[in-house]
């Protein structure tokens, strides 16, 4: 057999599981004289497994099947091999054996897999484990090694000697749960009964007010496994720095790392680096290629510190809305006399500065990057998936979805996870920085009802080995923005001042004065700062210290219940400068509940009307278990979906909540910035998303579709925006750029339900500071003596010389005391549209652009139109009620032109497609959204059949088109071959399905 190649193989295929109390033998029989057979079919108790292995259907959609499953727990081998019901479907996971009742020895189980692998004489071998909860013995070809606790640590084998001759290895791990997987009360709770705390694991596996219990608490191999083939000196944690100085013109990369000599003889090496930038069209552009000669002793391992290497106006990395995000694509590699290339290892890395301090004026935290204040406007992030089925597709979507939101920063929560290197490498590609958390949390440790773990974890060495270990794993990525203790605690004493130790800053990093230390030349530094385990961003001991909500470690962050929108824009909502976690509903649109729960789940909340006035809604109970968070506060927030009408049916709820969940959580993220730098410095919300099928705080669904929470935050969060603020009436512009904003107007329309603009102002040229938000003029139509109860007000920021909309913003509003009742009779309106579109398919890849124009006639002063022209191609089209007319698409600009050159398009049409829906009526086109589906019937007689297909991105959703408005509208999805897609477009007025068939 052929010597190995050097470079690391995943382990990915092959996997079989098995619970140990099922399997006589030891792992010694398992790995020499007696592996089970898999072919064709492993015998019981043996189980195709998903350590890793194929994907986990959860519902009948479909769904891009990448996106789940991969790496994941115990229960989620069951869950494929459909040994249990899907956990996250109604109330399936009551019907699962939770670990407190069955004890840790039924979720104890034995992995195997076979793999090639006959290295040469001079080459080792390394065995990789990732991630292993909690802790297991591995077996390869009969030999034995414990893999000790920890769920959030790596663990690095030298199986060179281990390894047979032949090349044929057996390997098996059997896994152990955490020590202290604990009970789950009949009251549920925060971390249930709080033992998981004990150990150094995630918490929210006992279930909290978001979530329902994890029935295996996460047991299993749940990163990757690989083995990497290298000659003998191996690269080990490399760190990688960058400085600047002279404003930003020049700049130095600084990397130390360790190499480790493995063999018995002195190694003369030569170090290698290389740093390149992609340019357009593929194209690699070498900054740097420098190698150093390095002589390393038998069985030893040296640091080394590379000469830092200078830039001039490197290309910096940006957060999300601030600029581009920037990465150079970092490669080392070792090369041994005698052998050739021995290891390589290679890292994206983004040159940025990034600082953190308490704000003297608003005492909030406040960031910068590059000496930009940024103001924060993200969320809260738990995890991808409660059964921890990660990929790097579903990542990819996942932080996608939180850029398209315009936001910049996400949370890792406390009482989840250390997250993956996917997951940063993709909060790098899109410019959203992250504020990691280590694993301790109030309700656990020490805070909660009861109070219990006082000191954290039993093991303080252990959580401060996986924390280290975190830290090499994590520190190179430019997302990566500031540590945290803990979530709504401080790690114990001991653990805390290691903390702060460990995580110090290097001086050049220490204040917000380190510009000024930064201009000492290099060689005046004592030390470089790639020799620190980070020392580049700040730590801070809890999320509610140091510029976190009080900054005292009181309970003063939320609220997280439904609120009035005008509410936000009060000096009195909020009283800090920076709060970590505000939430409110999330509840998804009616596919998912279906989808995701059986039918007696489809009914809605019973609206009960107390003696004060107030509502109640009293949720079905698989609502109540998926944690559904009510659309009233009896006492405080009258109903907000009874202001539309009573709901009907569940159609009619799930549409009305989306109607909420858009002025909601627009109000609160416009509400927010109204105050930016005079009052708050930044605000997380409680949370973006769910790891599960949840009813509660969420922007999409565990699908992946979108609520229209999701477009709401999207809107408020423009780096350059006009809003309309509730509380005054003023209208405002925000500026959160570095540049000023100059030669605006904004352009402010009233259109009643009658399709009639009885208001109409364009405002005299004004000018935005940058960083700064100035208020208008007050929106006085409410005030008018003839004033409609129910209006829409559309605001477009528009540049004067061009005309070019900056921000567009459409409200539906009601004068005071009033409702949006009225609105239940404009969903007879039936307004005209036309929809043209250009489709671009390449494989499984589908891009698409819908424009929607409303063709209802206009009864205002010409409106501001964009001044660039739209880009049309052609498509198919069809529906039930439309009229299609055909163009020829020969004019159109070239932007799609180039898409489709770049994308090698399979399939495009030849002329332009439109599809006209007809309508008599005048008036707005209100709320529409497009959602993509198979040509299946969307029903069948024994189960319901979801004919979506997850997930979908769009530039823009429910969306709103006054009289001669028209929008432009991308789309892009996988789909596999034979699914016949089609775009469907619905709206509050707008009830028959409007499809594009491609």
């Amino acid at each position: 057999m052929a010597a190995a190649a050097v470079g690391k193989r995943v382990l990915d295929t092959g996997w079989l599981a098995a619970r140990s109390t099922e399997v006589a033998l030891t792992g010694v029989q398992l790995t020499t004289t007696q592996p089970p057979a898999a072919d064709p079919e492993p015998a019981a108790p043996w189980m195709s497994a998903a350590v890793p292995g194929t994907s986990a259907v959860v519902t009948q959609l479909t769904y891009c099947w990448g996106c789940f499953g991969t790496w994941c727990s115990v229960l989620g081998t069951l869950l494929k091999n459909k040994l249990i019901p899907d956990p996250f479907y109604g109330l399936n996971n009551q019907a699962i054996v939770d670990i407190a009742d069955a004890g840790r020895e039924y979720y104890t189980f034995w992995f195997f897999t076979t793999f090639q692998c006959a290295p040469s004489g001079n080459q080792h071998v390394t065995l990789n484990f990732h991630g292993i909860n909690y802790s297991a013995e591995m077996y390869l070809n009969g030999l034995k090694e414990v893999l000790p606790k920890g769920m959030f640590r790596r663990h690095n084998i030298d199986i060179t000697d281990i390894l047979h001759p032949d090349g044929n290895n057996l390997l098996a791990v059997l896994v152990h749960p955490p020590d202290h997987p604990g009970r789950i009360p009949p009251q549920g709770g925060q971390g249930g009964d709080h033992e998981i705390g004990k150990d150094v694991a995630t918490q929210y596996v006992e279930g909290w007010d978001w979530i329902c219990p994890i029935r295996d608490r996460n047991t299993g191999i749940w990163v990757e496994v690989s083995i990497s083939i290298t000659g003998p000196v191996n690269i080990m944690d490399p760190h990688l720095v960058s400085t600047f100085h002279d404003d930003f013109k020049r700049s130095y990369l600084h990397c130390t790392l360790q190499l480790e000599n493995r063999s018995s003889w002195i190694a003369d090496c030569t170090l290698k680096i290389q740093v390149s930038t992609e340019l357009e069209g593929n194209i690699c552009l070498v900054e740097h290629l420098q190698s150093y000669a390095i002589t390393i002793p038998p069985q030893s391992d040296v640091e080394y510190t590379i000469p830092p290497l200078f830039f001039y106006k490197p290309n910096l990395w940006w957060p999300n809305g601030m600029g581009k995000q920037s990465l150079y694509n970092v490669e080392i590699s070792v090369d041994v006399k005698g052998f050739g290339e021995s290891d390589s290892w290679s890292h994206y890395f983004g040159f940025r500065k990034i600082e953190s301090t308490i704000d003297d004026s608003t005492g909030g935290r406040i960031f910068k990057l590059n000496g930009e204040p940024i103001f924060i406007r993200g969320g809260n992030w738990i995890l991808s998936d409660g059964l921890l089925r990660l990929t790097k597709k579903r990542y990819m979507t996942d932080i996608k979805f939180h850029a398209d939101m315009n936001f910049n920063m996400l949370r890792c929560w406390g009482g989840g996870l250390a997250e993956r290197p996917d997951f940063y490498h993709f909060c790098d590609v899109y410019g959203l920085m992250v504020w990691q958390e280590f694993w301790i949390t109030g309700d656990v440790d020490g805070r909660g009802i009861p109070v219990s773990n006082p000191n954290g974890p039993l093991d303080h060495d252990l959580f401060l080995l996986c924390a280290r270990d975190t830290v090499k794993l994590l520190r190179n990525h430019a997302s990566l923005a500031l540590w945290v203790g803990g979530n709504e605690q401080v790690p114990p004493v001991d653990i805390n001042k290691a903390l702060k130790s460990d995580l110090k800053l290097h001086p050049m990093f220490a204040s917000s004065q380190a510009s000024d230390s930064q201009e000492k030349h290099l060689s005046e530094e004592a030390t470089d700062p790639s020799k620190y385990l980070d020392g580049t961003r700040v730590y801070v001991q809890g999320s509610m210290w140091d510029g976190f909500a009080n900054g005292k470690g009181d309970f003063t962050d939320g609220p997280y219940e439904i609120q009035y929108p005008e509410s936000f824009f009060k000096d009195s909502f909020y009283k800090y400068g920076f709060n970590p976690e505000v939430g409110s509903v999330g509840v998804p649109v009616a596919e998912t509940i279906r989808a995701t729960m059986p039918p007696e789940g489809w009914s809605i909340p019973i609206f009960r009307k107390r003696i004060d006035g107030y509502i109640e809604e009293v949720p079905n109970p698989i609502w109540d278990y998926h944690k559904f968070i009510p659309y009233s506060k009896p006492g405080k927030v009258h109903d907000q979906i009874e202001l539309y009408g009573h709901p009907k049916d569940l159609d009619d709820f799930c549409e009305k909540a989306q109607l909420v969940n858009y002025a909601q959580y627009r109000a609160l993220l416009e509400g927010w910035t109204s105050f930016m730098w005079t009052k708050f410095t930044g605000v997380l919300i409680w949370k973006t998303q769910n790891p599960w099928t949840g009813l509660r705080g969420q922007f999409y669904d565990h699908l992946h579709d979108q609520t229209a929470g999701f477009y709401g935050c999207r809107c408020a969060a423009e780096p350059i925006h006009v809003q309309l603020n509730l509380a005054s009436y003023f209208i405002e512009v925000v500026n959160t750029t570095a540049d000023e904003l100059a030669d605006v107007a904004v352009e402010i329309s009233v259109w009643d339900l009658d399709g009639t603009s009885p208001y109409y102002k364009v405002t005299e040229k004004i000018v935005i500071p940058p960083k700064k938000v100035k208020q208008i003029m007050e929106m006085k139509y409410p005030k008018m003596k003839d004033a409609k109860p129910v209006y829409f007000l559309l605001l477009k920021l528009f540049r004067l010389s061009d005309n070019r909309i900056l921000s567009r913003n459409f409200y539906w509003l009601h004068l005071p005391g009033k409702d949006y009742k009225l609105l239940e009779q404009y969903q007879q309106k039936k307004i005209p549209l036309k929809i043209y579109s250009e489709i671009l398919v390449s494989g499984t890849k589908h891009q698409l652009r819908m424009i929607v124009e409303n063709k209802s006639t206009k009864s205002v002063a010409e409106s501001i139109h964009p001044a660039s022209g739209i880009d049309l191609g052609d498509v198919s089209g069809s529906h039930s009620t439309g009229k299609e007319t055909t163009h020829d698409g020969n004019e159109s600009g070239s932007l799609w032109r180039k898409i489709h050159s770049s994308l090698g398009v399979a399939r495009t049409s030849d002329n332009l497609r439109t599809l006209e829906v007809d309508g008599t009526d005048s008036g707005i086109a209100f709320f529409l959204h497009f959602s993509v589906h198979t040509s299946g019937s969307s029903t069948a007689e024994e189960k319901y059949n979801d004919t979506r297909i997850l997930p979908v991105h769009y530039s823009d959703n429910y969306f709103s088109l006054a009289p001669g408005e028209q929008t432009s509208i991308d789309i892009s999805f996988e789909a596999a071959p034979g699914s016949s897609p089609r775009v469907v477009l619905r709206g509050w007025n707008h009830h028959l399905d409007h499809a594009v068939m491609i």
